[in-house]
């Protein structure tokens, strides 16, 4: 006497729907019923629900199951592709993991990057945003290099620059614009590759450019915007820096 359709899903650890929906799929063969209409399923029936099942639980689409049917060629082609797509996901769960060890560490708010938690307090909410944007197309020596620019610039400037008003006049943004050019000539000195980073960006710099435009037209207001316009204007012309008195680092070069 063989099993009912439920009995034969417990048995192999899946649920009647999971079995109707293999019937459905043509994965698994309808077996006879009993005068009464009742399903029977046997041990053919059972072993090859448990094949299918064991393949699924591997991460193989109902669709590579099919495929891999009597075709040893085919199945070696689709264990390759899921070998390939498990270690990409370990990889990934791995450099997830060390993030959250690392935020557990030295706990870092998540609207920063990691290693910028040292920094945080002192960053607005639009440099904030512009940090995690830059995350996503520059290296690991990159950011490290950010953190470093941000950890050692004035935090008198940060505040007047993240509070400054739409209209400000003439004079003040004059006066900002002139700080700002000291920081960035700094920063090109200190850090030589913002003057060609493409060896330090994970995306095309035409794609990057484009969203730090935009990126900045979105978060900094007008006035804002013309003291770095005028900063990076400026900057061929501005002196060498002598002491750090003489300059100040700042934001100014932040993508």
């Amino acid at each position: 006497m063989g099993w009912s359709t439920r009995e034969i899903a417990e048995i192999a650890g899946t649920t009647v729907n999971t079995v109707r929906h293999y019937h459905r799929v043509g994965l698994l063969d309808e077996p006879e019923r009993l005068s009464n209409g009742y399903k029977q399923y046997g041990a053919r029936h059972l072993a090859r629900l448990i094949r299918i099942r064991r393949l699924r639980d591997l991460g193989l689409p109902l669709t590579e199951v099919e495929r891999m049917e009597g075709d040893a060629a085919t199945a070696t082609e689709a264990l390759l592709a899921l070998d390939a797509e498990l270690a990409a996901n370990i990889e990934r769960l791995h450099r997830a993991r060390a993030e959250v060890v690392a935020l557990l560490r030295e706990p870092t708010p998540i609207d920063v990057p990691d290693g910028f938690g040292q920094v945080a307090e002192r960053l607005g909410e639009a440099d904030r945003a512009i940090i995690t944007i830059a995350s996503t197309f520059y290296d690991e020596q990159a950011m490290s290099d950010l953190g470093s620019m941000v950890e050692a610039e004035p935090t008198d400037l940060d505040h007047e620059l993240d509070a400054l008003s739409p209209d400000a006049d003439e004079k003040t943004r004059e006066r900002l614009a002139e700080r700002v050019t000291l920081i960035l000539a700094r920063h090109m000195e200190e850090f030589p590759w913002l003057r060609e980073p493409e060896r330090h960006l994970t995306q095309a710099r035409g794609s990057v450019l484009r969203t730090s435009a935009r990126s900045v037209n979105d978060l900094y207001n007008e006035a804002q915007r013309d003291v770095l316009r005028r900063a990076l204007l400026r900057l061929h012309e501005a002196p060498e820096p002598e002491n750090e008195e003489e300059a100040p680092d700042r934001r100014g070069d932040r993508p």
